[in-house]
């Protein structure tokens, strides 16, 4: 059960109007990496988990993940305040509105006419939230570990936010949510890490002969480092195929019946190698005439 408290986790200020940056803050309200992609993600692992501990610790940050899409969708409406009464009332002349709007060159004006100023569940390219975002795949092991790479991005886009605005109290907002991505990645890689095992994720593991191996797949020299070293792995200098040892083709093992119609459906379609018909590219190029006036001159 969830109850609206009507204060805010983190206080809002806002020192004056900016569609422009607005725009961009949707990012993290309807982007891949915001509030509410998080906030269902968790949510719906919450759902799912079947450790107590962990299920209350999904719970509490995917309820924490909303009240961070509240705040950074308080930031959105704010900065579109002043803009929000201007385009309903009409009172600037077109071509200013429409700058003012416009920002610095992004498509606030698109978002403002669209949606009045409101944040929408759209990127800050206006494209629709989705929940292919949240890519839970119902093993803890491995959603563990895309929630922390989650968190990850999430900060990285908050820094990047707070790099396009001079607003301190934007700034010192956003500074928040940041700090809170960094909190849940520490959450989650010590949950990962109370499960043991957790690696490899899953329950089966790998085959031995190839689990670890590093095959150098590209022509040159090798840079090498702890992800191809000697003491941890098997380092192939020229992988051959088929490196399981057979000769590297697709092969099934058909019924008599199936192979016999497999074999009649190749027969008829089967093209013939010395042929070299006239085609109609050629006929619209004018190329087959060419040919034909070389191969046969007039007299």
């Amino acid at each position: 059960m969830f109850m609206h408290n009507k204060r805010l986790q983190y206080t809002v200020r806002v020192s004056r109007p900016d569609p422009g940056l607005a725009n961009l803050l949707l990012e993290q309200f309807g982007g891949p990496q915001g509030e509410l992609a998080a906030a269902c993600r968790y949510f719906t692992q919450a759902l799912a988990e079947e450790d107590p501990g962990r299920k209350d610790m999904l719970l509490d940050i995917a309820t924490e993940e909303l009240s961070h899409l509240e705040v950074i969708g308080s930031i959105i409406a704010m900065l579109n305040r002043g803009a929000k009464g201007e385009l309903a009332e009409g009172l600037d002349q077109e071509a200013e509105l429409y700058r003012s709007l416009q920002g610095a060159g992004n498509d606030s004006h698109v978002t403002q006419v669209l949606f009045g100023g409101g944040p929408a569940l759209v990127n800050s390219a206006g494209v629709p939230w989705t929940a292919a975002y949240v890519d839970t795949i119902g093993e803890p092991t491995a959603d563990l570990r895309s929630n922390i790479a989650a968190e990850a991005r999430a900060k990285i886009i908050y820094e990047r936010l707070m790099n396009v605005t001079d607003d301190p109290s934007v700034q010192e907002a956003l500074g928040f949510l940041m700090t809170r991505e960094i909190s849940h990645q520490k959450s989650f890689e010590k949950a990962l890490y109370s499960i043991t095992p957790n690696f490899p994720p899953g329950k089966m593991p790998g085959d031995p002969q190839f689990a670890n191996v590093y095959f150098k797949m590209s022509q040159g020299e090798a840079m090498r480092g702890p992800w191809n070293a000697d003491r941890n792995f098997v380092f192939v200098e020229s992988p051959t195929p088929a490196v399981d040892g057979g000769d590297g083709t697709a092969q099934v093992d058909l019924p008599a019946e199936q192979q016999d119609t497999l074999e009649a459906f190749a027969t008829r379609g089967a093209s013939d190698p010395q042929s070299d018909p006239v085609t109609g590219a050629e006929l619209g190029s004018g190329e087959a005439e060419a040919d034909d006036l070389q191969q046969n001159p007039q007299p």
